[in-house]
């Protein structure tokens, strides 16, 4: 009998026989300890200058290509498709190609234009990449199990198999998108890591020795190499702003039900205590909201009964256009909240370097920075940490049992876990709601603060205490899930990238408060063995993280998409340009 290693093998080289032979690496991949950087320089040299031309332009900008003509969509399609191929032989990150296919599609889009005179939709011919929880024709999903192959979710002889399209799938061909692979994600997309027993580790295109975050870590890193111009994720518990932080990306997490997840494969599908959402990661804020508007232009609370009826609002992007204006010219400021410490997960000398230089842009612009003091986030971790294992483990174990494969280290399934009864999941969700309550009525009470007459517009805290992790070593998850219990608007923004020179705490601590040991507060974390924490940097350490990506998250209320998109469009090149200054 075939065992899951065979299995899993198997998948894996198929994953790799996929890719044309024209694309295929002739020589070995140099290893992390020679070469750590495979952007930039390293993956052009496979490419044509016009491919690196194509592959190089942000989303908005080839759209504004194809839907005029400009470029054809096979040729972008094809320049896309081979910087994918290449970008899974340096990391890892793909789980499905389906190139032949795409180009076919780009071809139908081509004569549509030619026949026609203008394109399908707004996003005519752009590729666009998914996270393996997305079902398309012809495609398997697996994501990530061995369990999963050659079924339908690990259904033997579904219909659905290779049939089913997620509704998200449906309107970004009605858009006229390209689909032309899907992404790399953990087994039970419940890690900040990418790895399962497929393809093994998706590492940081920037910093091979570390990671390239998850669950939508195979996003991340091929976004990061160029192998896409945009892509979706998902995230439960920071599992689209992770990557896209680890992988100097925006990456946006939305209030539930704005964008459609009717269709998508999931983990624990039916816990509703804090619902999995759907966002756009991408290298500029402007490719985010051309993706998000136009998934919105498809009123996809026709088609997903969780959806919620709202479109995209021109009113909220100028009202907070004026604020930014009145901020320039003096009869008005924008005000924003900075916690650089939670409590309990102290932060390394890259973050808090990140976070300063936030704070220095958001005073330079003549902005308004408090300190950010809600009730206490633990809370919300511990929450979180209940919602995660309503079920006491019982979908996760059920799947990796699909096919008696091992779970590995960094996926985390509860041993002993324990199914929660009614009364006990309804008493999780009353003290949901009471602490949304308590954090809204914090936020609401910042006006007071603010010299604005207005609570603050939003407020930034680190995305993690590190940037990115090295395998094994992320460690202290609590900066991101209490989002996914406000289920507010939240965004991962690029900083700058660790320095070896000026990285490095002081032996002592001495008055770095910030600095202070961590308290794990998930229950399933407890008594876990990392060996050295990746926060206790020292020299080797910086070595070792020089040149990661450091990002932090811009966190706003429920439903403002619109005011944070446009908010870091304001700040993000103003963030780049101080990182900059501040470098120097």
């Amino acid at each position: 009998m075939e065992s899951w290693r065979d299995r899993g093998e198997a998948k894996r080289l198929s994953i790799l026989n996929s890719i044309p032979e024209k694309w295929r690496l002739v020589d070995p991949v140099p290893p992390a300890t020679e070469l750590r950087d495979v952007t930039g320089s390293y993956i052009q040299q496979f490419l044509t200058p016009r491919e690196i031309e194509i592959t190089e332009t942000d989303a908005a900008g080839i759209a504004a290509h194809t839907c005029t003509g400009d470029w054809s969509a096979v040729e972008v399609t094809e320049a896309f498709c081979h910087r994918a191929a290449l970008a899974h032989q340096l990391v890892s990150c793909l789980h499905e190609t389906f190139f032949d296919a795409a180009i076919e599609d780009a071809k139908e889009y081509d004569a549509y234009f030619a026949k026609h005179k203008a394109p399908i939709g707004p996003l005519h011919g752009l590729p666009v990449s998914l996270k393996d929880q997305f079902h398309i024709k012809g495609v398997e999903t697996t994501m990530g199990y061995v369990g999963w192959i050659n079924t339908f979710q690990g259904q033997q002889g579904d219909p659905r198999y290779k049939t089913e399209e997620s509704e998200l799938v449906r309107e970004l061909r009605a858009l006229g998108a390209v689909l032309y692979c899907k992404t790399s994600v953990p087994c039970t997309l419940m890690t900040p890591e990418t790895i399962n027993n497929i393809i093994g580790y998706t590492w940081n295109p920037k910093n091979r020795h570390l990671s390239c975050g998850g669950s939508s870590g195979g996003e991340g890193a091929l976004i990061a190499l160029r192998g896409s111009p945009a892509g979706f994720g998902t995230d439960i518990g920071g599992s689209v702003r992770i990557p896209a932080g680890f992988n100097s990306l925006y990456g946006l997490r939305p209030s539930a039900g704005r964008i459609p997840y009717e269709k998508a494969a999931n983990s624990m599908d039916g816990q509703s205590t804090i619902l999995s959402v759907i966002g756009p990661i991408a290298p500029t804020v402007r490719s985010l909201e051309l993706l998000f508007k136009v998934v919105l232009s498809q009123e996809p609370w026709l088609h997903d009964p969780l959806a919620v009826e709202m479109p995209w609002r021109d009113e909220v992007v100028e009202t907070t256009k004026a604020l930014i204006e009145g901020a320039r010219n003096g009869s008005s400021k924008l005000a924003f909240g900075l916690m650089k410490y939670d409590g309990s997960g102290r932060i390394d000398p890259p973050i808090a370097r990140g976070l300063k230089i936030v704070e220095q842009t958001l005073q330079r612009l003549g902005h308004t920075v408090i300190e950010w003091t809600p009730p206490s986030h633990d809370t919300a971790i511990e929450l979180a940490d209940k919602a995660y294992q309503l079920d006491g483990g019982v979908d996760l174990k059920h799947h990796f049992s699909l096919s008696g494969e091992s779970q590995p280290s960094q996926v985390i399934v509860p041993e002993n876990g324990t199914e929660l009864k009614a009364s006990e999941i309804a008493a999780v969700n009353v003290a949901k709601r009471e602490y949304q309550k308590q954090y809204m009525d914090y936020w609401n009470s910042t006006s007071t603060l603010t010299g604005t007459g207005r609570p603050v517009d939003a407020f930034f805290c680190p995305l993690a205490p590190h940037a990115a992790a090295k395998p094994m070593q992320y460690d202290y998850i609590g900066y991101t899930p209490f989002v996914n219990v406000l289920d507010y608007t939240s965004m991962a923004i690029p900083v700058t990238f660790a320095d070896k020179r000026v990285d490095v705490r002081p032996a002592d601590h001495a008055g770095d408060s910030d600095y202070i040991q961590w308290d794990c507060k998930f229950p399933s974390l407890k008594g876990r063995s990392f060996g050295l924490q990746a926060n206790q940097l020292g020299v080797d350490d910086a070595e070792i993280y020089d040149g990661a990506p450091v990002a932090v998250q811009m966190v706003g209320r429920r439903f403002h998409e619109e005011k944070i998109l446009t908010l870091a469009e304001h700040l993000g090149g103003e963030i780049a340009r101080e990182a900059y200054i501040f470098g120097k």
